[in-house]
């Protein structure tokens, strides 16, 4: 909400996250990306509202998985976003289930900004010290905790003014990890990194995965999605507008919608051509397809909202041959 004005912010945001995988959500700032990973922690402002369901199964490392839907629903996949056995529904959970079991136990956060995430007066190991006590009631453990990031040892006793921007990330990381959450959620966590930082950054979330957790990585970084994502989906206007494996998404035959190929052709090691115009503003979007005014595929038929449909929201997607 904005004023007495109602601002969808995401919209028909449907996927499923498996364990053991790395989706990577991705889009340009102001897409909407933040407010999702917002509402699926349950931190989203007072005066927001939230509809649907985001289905959080399982609960044994290894073991969780993250679904959209309606309640019995049956999902493109063939899943049902049924109540049965241990699901959680985190749109509809209240505080204090999001606050004892699902914050740093089942779902652990690595933040934007983790200079902002840290407790700037208290060194790296009282608060790895604490979130161990608060989280598996060990009194020690420091070291192992901050290994499991790559954060040294021999910098556990400094406060986070004293670390680099890399550094920080790592302790940030550790923090997340404390609680050997199944599912992490790393939102813009490369953000301010050389690229240096971003490809060891990203090295060692994709490390968590292979150790068998499970990633929801939101970025702006079209090189950091492609180094470890094994899916993508594309945000638009507070919509998805594609789901698609990341080999072939940035590979051959590429992505299928318009403004996702825009994307890619943006990038200075490809056809560095940007997309013309702007993206809307969240509170005033065009009717119809939101990205029909800077597509060079618009067509009357973009007049109606386009659904997702074999992983793409387009009239007209691209085929392997366009």
């Amino acid at each position: 909400m904005r004023g007495a004005r109602e601002i969808a912010a995401v919209t028909d945001a449907t996927f499923r996250l498996h364990r053991g995988e790395c989706l990577a959500l991705i889009g340009e700032s102001g897409c909407g990306k933040s407010v999702l990973a917002s509402a699926l922690l349950g931190l989203l402002p007072g005066n927001a509202r939230t509809e649907g369901h985001a289905w959080l199964s399982g609960g044994r490392a290894g073991d969780e998985r993250l679904g959209g839907g309606r309640a019995g629903e049956e999902r493109p996949d063939g899943g049902r976003a049924d109540r049965g056995g241990d699901r959680l529904d985190l749109l509809a959970a209240d505080e204090r289930t999001l606050a004892r079991t699902v914050r740093g136990r089942r779902i652990g956060l690595v933040p934007q900004s983790p200079a902002a995430h840290l407790t700037p007066v208290r060194t790296v190991r009282s608060q790895l010290r604490e979130t161990l006590r608060e989280l598996t009631g060990r009194r020690d453990g420091e070291e192992a905790a901050a290994a499991r990031a790559a954060f040294p040892a021999d910098h556990l006793d400094r406060h986070p003014h004293q670390l680099s921007g890399g550094l920080a990330q790592r302790a940030a990381t550790a923090l997340a990890l404390v609680g050997d959450a199944p599912l992490l959620l790393a939102d813009e966590p490369t953000t301010g990194l050389d690229r240096a930082l971003v490809d060891r950054t990203v090295d060692e979330l994709r490390a968590q995965v292979d150790r068998g957790h499970t990633l929801l990585m939101i970025t702006h970084d079209l090189a950091a999605a492609e180094r470890i994502a094994d899916r993508v989906a594309v945000m638009y206007a507070g919509r998805i507008v594609e789901l698609a494996d990341a080999e072939a998404f940035f590979g051959d035959p590429g992505p299928r919608h318009p403004y996702a190929r825009g994307l890619l052709d943006a990038l200075p090691e490809r056809a560095f051509t940007p997309i013309p115009g702007m993206p809307p503003e969240l509170g005033d979007l065009p009717a119809g397809c939101a990205f029909a005014p800077r597509c060079p595929r618009a067509a009357d038929a973009c007049a109606a909202v386009p659904p997702l449909t074999d992983g793409v929201a387009c009239h007209h997607p691209r085929s392997d041959r366009a």
